[in-house]
């Protein structure tokens, strides 16, 4: 009876994911493709797919199916079968404390607050965009309190858990801040190195047409199958897996900006190969979903600086790069290319830091959103206290909105709880790629040589296939030996830039 069982339940799932993806590709027509007028009728469409996919994932025959499941005593292992039931309780559970009105509200609110955010950030003016974050905060709020959160949690874990499920934000601040200490004393070395690369190098002119040639050219070289998916343009760089043979990632140009883009490629063709890499046979459960964000991140982040960055990575790809841009590398030795890509320094925008300060602007956004939640921040206040926070943990300000509290598009699609998975994603990345290198040997030598597919081939066996079978963090103690912490990420920073400042 039990199997039987099961079948109805995956049926209904792979229902509830196929609603859920036509969502998602309403998602990226809105930021690649969607004349600025839809907005209002594209608002329309998500909402209402949002309230189907909310009926159904809320549907009592559901809870029926997950009772008998958990009662026959079958699914308590970690066998797949038992992650798939174990993950469709969870968010059965979660769905049904959101009201139908609440999802399809928010979904509206947030198709509508993209829609300005593009505007505002094209404008630098905050007070555009003021009144849709603050719609969202109150509707967060409003959701945090309907999903509630353990004795002694706060609010925020509410969010935090449909992103990193199990993890909360204690968890997160515990292993932040001997994160940060060790940040700000490598930093604090770097600058008193004394040395500077020529970061004028990034910054010389890189015609357009040659950036996409480039960029698709080293995606494709590392693994992302582009027969299964394709790369478009959007005002914030992301990654839509839509299912199984449909993965869609996009970024943004800027000619007289290389890292922006060629890095930005890198580190979304790395979420790009975990959705190819999940195991298409269980689309539609937990075992055919990325384990969580910290996770994917971490593919994302390995991709664009573990490998990207390295300088066994340039020397393969360094004589393709002067061929493609030969005005601006034509004289530049690998070298100097490789340090001026390795340049710390403090700077804006988030997408654009450099390995040693990324991390404190996620932990600038980690507490902004806190504040927000528990509403100590008022939205009205976000320009000034991110000002505030960019010269207390970067020592610069800002100039303007769109290089301060507008950069991101997070907020608008109302992803409060989203940000730590990036910090998280490093020190998993860091992890995971030391257990690649113990299994695999010289992965220095291998990207010399331009062979990138043994480390993909192990990402899909260690990572991707597991899908949701384990947690975050159980996975990474399962396939690595160790328990998530920040040291083996301080080791690699230290590894790379020591020597690039004379500190080794």
């Amino acid at each position: 009876m039990s199997q039987s069982q099961y079948e109805e339940l995956t049926r209904q799932l792979v229902q509830i994911s196929l609603l859920g993806s036509c969502g998602s590709v309403l998602g990226w027509d809105e930021q690649t493709m969607m004349p600025p007028k839809g907005a209002e009728h594209r608002a329309n469409q998500s909402s209402l797919l949002a309230g189907m996919v909310h009926e159904r994932s809320t549907d009592s025959r559901l809870g029926e199916l997950l009772n008998d499941l958990e009662q026959s005593g079958e699914y308590a292992d970690e066998r797949p079968e038992s992650a798939n039931v174990r993950d469709a309780r969870r968010r059965f559970d979660r769905a049904t404390k959101l009201p139908r009105k609440l999802v399809e509200e928010m979904s509206r609110v947030s198709t509508l607050a993209q829609h300005a955010w593009v505007e505002a950030r094209k404008k630098s003016d905050f007070s555009h965009f003021q009144p849709w974050l603050e719609k969202t905060v109150a509707l967060k709020r409003e959701e945090a309190a309907a999903i509630g959160f353990a004795d002694g949690g706060v609010p925020y874990d509410a969010l935090l858990d449909e992103y990193e499920p199990g993890m909360s934000t204690a968890e997160v601040s515990a292993v932040f801040t001997p994160l940060r200490e060790g940040l700000v004393e490598l930093g604090a070395a770097i600058r008193n190195s004394g040395i500077e690369p020529d970061a004028s190098i990034i910054t010389r002119r890189y015609p357009i047409d040659a950036q996409r040639r480039f960029s698709r050219f080293a995606a494709e070289k590392i693994g992302f199958d582009f027969e299964a998916g394709r790369i478009d343009e959007a005002p914030h760089p992301f990654c839509s897996g839509f299912g199984p043979g449909d993965c869609r990632l996009t970024t943004r140009y800027d000619e007289h900006h290389f890292s922006g883009a060629f890095f930005g490629t890198l580190h979304e063709a790395g979420h790009g190969m975990y959705e190819q890499g999940l195991d298409n046979s269980y689309y539609g459960t937990a075992m055919g979903h990325s384990c969580s964000l910290g996770i994917h991140e971490s593919q994302s982040r390995m991709w664009e600086n573990f490998v990207g960055r390295g300088r066994a990575f340039w020397e393969h790809f360094y004589p393709s790069a002067q061929q493609e841009f030969p005005e601006a590398l034509g004289e530049t030795s690998a070298d100097e290319f490789h340090r001026a890509v390795n340049d710390v320094r403090s700077s804006l925008i988030r997408v654009e830091a450099d390995e040693v300060t990324y991390n404190l602007h996620i932990m600038i956004r980690f507490e902004l959103e806190q504040a927000l939640v528990t509403g100590d921040l008022s939205v009205t206040d976000v320009p000034a206290a991110w000002n505030q926070a960019y010269r207390d943990y970067l020592g610069i300000e800002p100039p303007t909105a769109a290089d301060g509290c507008l950069q991101d598009i997070h907020w608008s699609g109302g992803m409060l709880g989203y940000f730590p998975t990036y910090a998280l994603g490093n020190m998993y990345a860091a992890q995971l790629f030391n257990a690649a290198r113990r299994d695999l040997g010289d992965l220095d030598a291998m990207f010399a040589r331009g062979e990138f597919s043994p480390l993909k081939d192990w990402l899909n066996k260690n990572v991707h296939q597991r899908g949701m079978q384990y947690s975050a963090g159980r996975l990474v103690e399962i396939v690595t030996g160790e328990q998530l912490s920040h040291e083996p990420l301080l080791a690699h920073l230290k590894s790379r830039f020591e020597p690039l400042y004379g500190l080794a």
